[in-house]
C-alpha cells in the first residue's frame, strides 16, 4: 500500500451494529455538512456495515441526495443497512462469506478502502463498531495508508465510556413510553394481571430507567375517575446493575397485586442475565452468542423467566410479557436526539477534514466537552447510575428500595 496524505479527501461512511434512531440521521448530516464545506468531496456508503466493506457494496452519494440530505433526518434505520461483523473474528467472516478461507478480514477491508481511494471513515455504531474502526486504522498506518477514522457513537442503551449521551437513546426511552401507554391498559383485560414490559439493555439499565421515568411523565398528565393513577403505574424496575432478592420482592409486589389488581414491572433484557444463563447451562441448553461472544438475549427470554419467578409468588391469574425493543430503536429520532446528532456530525466532519481520528461525543472525562475522543478510551459496559437523582426519586415514589 501507498502513501495518500496528499489526494483529495474521498469519504467513506457505514453504519453497523443494531439499529438506534440516529443512523439514517446521522449520514443526512454528514452528507450535509460535507456538501456545505465543498460539494465536489466524494462521498460513498458501505452497504450492510463491514459486510459491504469487506465485499466492496456501496453506493455513491448523487447530487439529488445531497440536494435531499435532510430527509434522511426525520427516518428511522438505516437506508445502508447494517450487520454485526468483527473483523478480528476471522472465522465468523469466513463462515458468512465475507472473506474466502486463508484471507485476513482486517487486511480485506484495508485493501477495499486503498482500492475505493477512501480517506476518510465514517463508522456510526457502538463501541465494537469504532473499536473495530480503530483495529482498521492501526493496521493502514502501519502499512503507509493514512486513514483518518471519525466514528458516531449509536446505542439506546447509553452505555459507551466516557460518553455522557449516546445517540437515540432519549428517542428510544421516549417511544418505549409511548408503546407502554397502551400497553398497560391492558392490565383491565383480566383480575390479577401480571404485565411484564422488558426493555433492551445488556449491561446497562439506562433505557429502562429513561423509559419508565418518561412512561410516568406521560402518565401523570392525565385525570383520572373510576380508578387511580396507580392502577397504570410502573410497581417495580429490575436492572443489570441492581440486586434482586425475589422473595422480599414477591411480598412486596404482591400486597400491590392484592391492592389494585394488577402489577406492571419494567425490566432490562439483561437484569439477572447471568442466572439465566447459568440455568441454561445447568440444563445443558446451548446458549445462542453473536460474532462477538454477547449472549442473544433476545433468544433466552428474560421476560419469561421473571414472569416464572413471580407469578405463582404474587398470586397473578395471567402474565403478559411485551418487549418494547424492536418498536423503540427503529425509531426516527426526536428533536433533542436530531440536536445532538448535527452537533456530532458537524464536529465529525471537521474533525476528519482536520486529520484528527476518535470517536465525536460529550466527554465526561473532560467536562462534558463535545471532542473526538481517542478510540483507546472508547469501550462499552458503562453501568447506570443507581445514584442518579431523577432515578431515587422515582424509585421513592413507586415504593421499591434500591439494591
Amino acid at each position: 500500500m501507498s502513501s495518500m496524505t496528499t489526494m483529495k479527501p474521498k469519504v467513506g461512511i457505514l453504519t453497523a451494529g443494531g439499529l438506534a434512531p440516529c443512523l439514517s440521521a446521522s449520514i443526512g448530516f454528514l452528507i450535509k455538512k460535507y456538501t456545505s464545506v465543498d460539494e465536489s468531496i466524494e462521498i460513498i456508503c458501505y452497504k450492510c456495515g463491514y459486510k459491504g466493506l469487506l465485499t466492496g457494496d456501496f453506493v455513491t452519494i448523487t447530487p439529488e441526495v445531497r440536494a435531499n440530505a435532510m430527509t434522511l433526518t426525520h427516518h428511522g434505520g438505516s437506508p445502508i443497512g447494517n450487520s454485526r461483523v468483527k473483523l478480528t473474528n476471522v472465522a465468523d467472516c469466513v463462515k458468512k462469506g465475507f472473506i474466502k478461507e486463508g484471507e485476513v478480514p482486517l487486511e480485506v477491508a484495508a485493501k477495499q478502502l486503498v482500492k475505493d481511494g477512501v480517506t476518510i471513515l465514517h463508522t456510526i455504531g457502538g463501541d465494537d463498531t469504532n473499536t473495530q474502526a480503530a483495529e482498521l486504522s492501526k493496521y493502514l498506518e502501519t502499512h503507509d495508508y493514512n486513514l483518518t477514522v471519525v466514528g458516531l457513537p449509536k446505542t439506546i442503551d447509553n452505555d459507551v465510556f466516557p460518553i455522557r449521551q449516546s445517540l437515540g437513546a432519549w428517542t428510544a426511552a421516549e417511544h418505549g413510553a409511548e408503546f407502554f401507554k397502551n400497553v398497560v391498559s391492558e392490565h383491565s383485560a383480566n383480575p390479577r394481571m401480571l404485565i411484564i414490559h422488558e426493555c433492551m439493555g445488556r449491561d446497562c439499565g439506562y433505557l429502562t430507567a429513561a423509559t419508565a421515568y418518561r412512561y410516568r411523565e406521560l402518565l401523570y398528565k392525565h385525570a383520572f375517575v373510576l380508578y387511580t393513577p396507580a392502577h397504570k403505574d410502573v410497581h417495580a424496575i429490575y436492572l443489570p446493575e441492581s440486586k434482586l432478592d425475589i422473595d422480599a420482592e414477591a411480598a412486596r409486589l404482591k400486597a400491590t397485586m392484592d391492592r389494585l389488581d394488577n402489577v406492571s414491572i419494567f425490566i432490562s433484557e439483561g437484569a439477572c442475565a447471568k442466572d439465566i444463563v447459568a440455568e441454561m447451562e445447568a440444563r445443558g441448553e446451548e446458549v445462542p452468542r453473536d460474532a462477538f461472544g454477547h449472549v442473544k438475549l433476545d433468544k433466552v427470554n428474560p421476560g419469561e423467566w421473571f414472569a416464572k419467578q413471580f407469578a405463582a409468588k404474587i398470586g397473578a391469574e395471567k402474565v403478559m410479557v411485551q418487549k418494547s425493543g424492536y418498536y423503540s430503536r427503529a425509531a426516527a429520532p426526536n428533536h433533542e436526539d436530531r440536536a445532538l446528532i448535527k452537533k456530532c456530525a458537524d464536529l465529525g466532519v471537521d474533525s476528519a477534514l482536520a486529520g484528527v481520528s476518535g470517536c465525536v461525543g460529550e466527554d465526561e472525562d473532560q467536562n462534558c466537552e463535545l471532542r473526538a475522543i481517542e478510540f483507546p478510551r472508547i469501550k462499552g459496559g458503562k453501568h447506570f447510575d443507581l445514584t442518579t437523582q431523577w432515578f431515587v426519586d422515582m424509585m421513592g415514589e413507586i415504593g421499591q428500595p434500591i439494591v
